[in-house]
């Protein structure tokens, strides 16, 4: 896929050169047409994207091999005809947002830290997002008077000590409105930590400028959440670009949605996780059961296929590098970890566990009166 650079009046910087990865990607609909799909596929992923919107940057779009129709990266942005396939159990809101939304743009599920939507819109949309329904029907940019309502629920509950940006993309805004916004939260004394959800360093790493950091930096503690969920997705350009949030002294995490077909591998596993640690300097953080987002049945594993993968990853991997496997509960009721589980017996204090190399042993607590 090309672009034509003469549509641009000024040649791309440092700054604006990711602006130009989107404008040259996928945006909507019709830009399919551009991709090396077949008739057939073409007009199913149409068919798809009714459901959902489509949008992929030109730098993730290079990733996939096009010949291979199991790509990886492929089956998480091209929209395929079993998202038209709803399965009785699959839900609108999957994790409850909206029932714990007390104001606009806000969620408030756990006392002491709220979700805050500053945009509704993403640099990618991935087709198995558990906010697709909302992200499609909503579809809302960021404006300083539509973020009002919240802010003001944020200052007024100082039970708060946490707000995680969310979206929609944060990191897809403007540096003048991530600065606008970082203002605004740090103003607000009893907030202390600032925590981003993103998947602008794995899709979009051009996007990570001095800009972008010089916005986020001040009294507040940052934290940078990732989303990779395959190692093919880590390059030299994305290791540059968490190389740069690194150096800015931001906390980063990374998060992995369990994908059927795309990373439902050990070997795919270990390494994503390993190379996470090892070569970005990204904690591997929560590995995600697939919510129950509508027509992504084809992408969900069972949960015991799971936990057999989190088993075998505790074995190989050290312990930084292993993620928590969760499943966030329908109906609010947050992320709870449902990975292996070692103990065997227990009659009081004597337990029987199972060791990382299948040998149960026996432990006898030793406590002080």
């Amino acid at each position: 896929m090309t672009s034509d650079t003469s549509l641009h009046a000024a040649p791309a910087t440092p700054d604006t050169a990711w602006q130009d990865e989107i404008r040259a990607g996928v945006r909507h609909v019709r830009d399919l047409a551009s991709l090396p799909l077949s008739p057939a596929e073409r007009a199913a992923a149409k068919s798809a994207a009714a459901n959902h919107k489509v949008r992929a940057p030109k730098a993730y779009l290079d990733l996939i091999d096009w010949n291979d129709p199991a790509d990886p990266i492929r089956a998480q942005v091209i929209p395929s005809p079993e998202e038209l396939e709803e399965v009785e159990g699959e839900l609108d809101d999957p994790i409850a947002d909206h029932e714990f939304s007390p104001v606009p743009r806000l969620t408030h599920r756990h006392a002491d830290r709220v979700l805050l939507f500053p945009t509704y819109q993403c640099a990618v949309y991935c087709r198995f997002c558990f906010r697709k329904e909302s992200l499609t029907s909503i579809g809302r940019g960021y404006t300083r008077e539509a973020l009002e309502p919240a802010l003001a629920y944020i200052s007024g509950h100082p039970e708060i000590r946490e707000v995680i940006l969310t979206g929609g993309d944060p990191l897809s805004l403007p540096d003048v409105a991530l600065a606008e916004i970082f203002a605004r939260i740090e103003a607000i004394p009893h907030v202390r930590l600032l925590r981003i959800h993103t998947r602008v360093p794995v899709v979009l790493p051009l996007r990570v400028t001095s800009g972008l950091v010089a916005a986020l930096q001040g009294r507040l503690m940052v934290t940078i959440v990732t989303h990779f969920n395959h190692p093919r997705e880590i390059t030299d350009a994305t290791e540059a670009a968490c190389r740069t949030l690194r150096h800015a002294g931001f906390v980063l995490l990374n998060q992995s949605v369990l994908l059927k077909g795309v990373n439902d591998s050990v070997d795919v596993l270990e390494e994503l996780c390993r190379e996470l640690m090892y070569r970005l300097g990204v904690k591997p953080y929560y590995l995600h059961h697939g919510d129950l987002a509508r027509g992504m049945a084809h992408r969900r594993t069972t949960i015991a296929q799971g936990q057999a993968l989190a088993e075998a990853l505790r074995a190989r991997l050290s312990g930084i590098c292993n993620p928590i496997y969760v499943l966030d509960l329908p109906e609010g009721g947050g992320k709870v970890p449902i990975g292996p589980y070692y103990v065997e017996a227990r009659e009081g204090g004597n337990w029987r566990l199972r060791g990382l190399d299948g040998e149960v042993r026996a432990y006898a607590e030793v406590v002080g009166a």
